[in-house]
């Protein structure tokens, strides 16, 4: 018995159209630079001169590759995620909040105005008011407050320090600790 393979059709204004035995279909546009892979479970690829956008189906998430490397997802509750060449992300959810991945640092922008940095060395809360909270992972915390107050606590959590600080060198200086 003989198996038929594939169907090619070539019409009228240029473009291709192949029907593979196993129900994928592939349209080759009329420039031969346009391409669109619809596969038997639904997903749909096209390939077109500056990038590739893959839907997948079963997930509804669209997925564009650039040229550049950059890489988008775009998710059916309308979180965006955008993955850069140099490993760095950015994904923005659904409320407006924003995390930025880059290598080594996270952080987090959220719509009330907060934002959240986390490092390998420790993890920083900054509030719209100017009020900074830092926990480092030896256990150490500090809070930074808008007014000048500085609160240091150590991993026992025994306030070493808890006083308005107004000389702007040594304050600054704290912030560097």
């Amino acid at each position: 018995m003989l198996w038929l393979q594939q169907i090619e059709q070539l019409l009228s204004n240029g473009s291709r159209v192949i029907v593979f035995w196993n129900g994928n279909k592939k349209e080759i546009g009329a420039d031969q630079k346009s391409v669109t892979v619809s596969f038997f479970n639904g997903d749909v690829k096209r390939i077109q001169a500056d990038r590739t956008v893959y839907y997948y189906h079963d997930t509804h998430i669209t997925q564009s590759t650039f040229l550049s490397g950059l890489e988008i997802l775009q998710f059916p509750n309308n979180q965006r995620e955008k993955h850069y060449p140099d490993g760095t992300r950015e994904i923005v959810f659904p409320d407006g909040t924003i995390k930025s991945i880059p290598r080594g640092l996270t952080e987090n922008i959220f719509y009330n105005g907060q934002r959240e940095i986390h490092t390998v060395k420790y993890k920083q809360r900054i509030y719209p008011d100017g009020t900074v909270k830092t926990v480092y992972f030896s256990g150490r915390q500090e809070t930074k407050y808008s007014s000048g107050r500085v609160h240091i606590k150590n991993t026992k959590d025994f306030t070493f320090m808890d006083k308005k600080c107004t000389n702007w060198k040594i304050r600054n200086m704290l912030v560097l600790l």
